[in-house]
């Protein structure tokens, strides 16, 4: 929703957000680095099962100046239509680039900033301490239920990294698909060319920045578990928390990956000989009639 002022012009704001009057900036010629300070408080609003909602802000003001953005930093960007599962891949991947604790506003103003491309999509990295800070200062009846809270956290980020793969191998697929179109396409124009490249390194970033995210993410429940074992220690709760870091640490290495699960450990596996046939390369020919 918006206001109106004495000459019409309107107000676009958010709640709990700053309130920006579009098309004065624009006239006013305000770069992109004081956009994006006006904007830093934003966090994008959220709403039933933390479900981002619509926001004029954060759909709309941010990805213009993010755009522009990433224009100045000279990096490939796409005006093509997003595909069904490149808004599905977007959509999965920002549950999981998001700050666990989502008090965290610091942390989610970071990744709006990076998610919208006011900042590269690489620096939008949530300091790990914070979610031990968010953690203590919130008031649980119990001490156990804030190692109750880590492994939960950690659980429902493993059960998310697969249904993102899923997405993200098939959008993969369609960027190889575009790519060998691409290429033999006769005729083609310089801006068809430059989107399809671009768009195939936008999807590209947006895996590589969900293990990365993923990865500081285990790096913060760690922090957490250690502090909280000499805080309120708990024999009997630190072994369901290490237990879900080690199953989100196993989805992570799917994810860091870039979802292939072909050899993901990165290790060379051994050439298997047969069971049924022995000494290979001295076998006799086979009898002649």
């Amino acid at each position: 929703m918006g206001t109106r002022n004495a000459v019409g012009k309107r107000h676009v704001h958010a709640q709990g957000c700053c309130r920006v009057s579009v098309p004065a900036l624009a006239r006013s010629g305000v770069t992109v680095s004081i956009l994006a300070l006006l904007l830093a408080g934003c966090v994008r609003p959220t709403g039933d099962f933390d479900r981002a909602r619509p926001s004029v802000i954060h759909d709309s003001v941010m990805p213009a100046i993010g755009e522009g953005a990433a224009r100045m930093r000279e990096d490939p960007v796409s005006k093509f239509n997003y595909t069904n599962d490149e808004k599905l891949l977007r959509d999965r991947g920002w549950t999981l680039i998001r700050p666990p604790w989502t008090k965290d506003w610091i942390g989610g103003t970071m990744a709006e900033l990076a998610r919208t491309r006011v900042i590269p999509e690489t620096e939008g990295r949530i300091p790990p301490d914070l979610y031990y800070h968010y953690l203590r200062s919130d008031r649980f009846r119990s001490s156990d239920a804030r190692f109750d809270k880590i492994a939960s956290d950690a659980t429902g980020d493993a059960d998310l990294v697969m249904p993102f793969c899923e997405v993200a191998l098939r959008v993969r697929e369609a960027d190889d698909e575009r790519l060998r179109v691409l290429k033999n396409k006769p005729l083609t124009t310089e801006e068809m060319y430059e989107g399809a490249k671009a768009r195939v390194w936008e999807n590209r970033v947006m895996i590589k920045w969900v293990g990365q995210a993923l990865r500081y993410r285990i790096t913060a429940y760690k922090n957490a578990l250690d502090a909280l074992e000499i805080e309120t220690p708990s024999r009997d709760r630190q072994w369901k928390v290490n237990t879900a870091i080690r199953e989100l640490q196993g989805q992570v290495l799917l994810a860091e990956s870039e979802c292939q699960t072909e050899n993901r450990y990165g290790t060379e596996e051994p050439v298997r000989r047969s069971r049924i046939y022995k000494g290979w390369g001295n076998e006799r020919p086979p009898p002649q009639k």
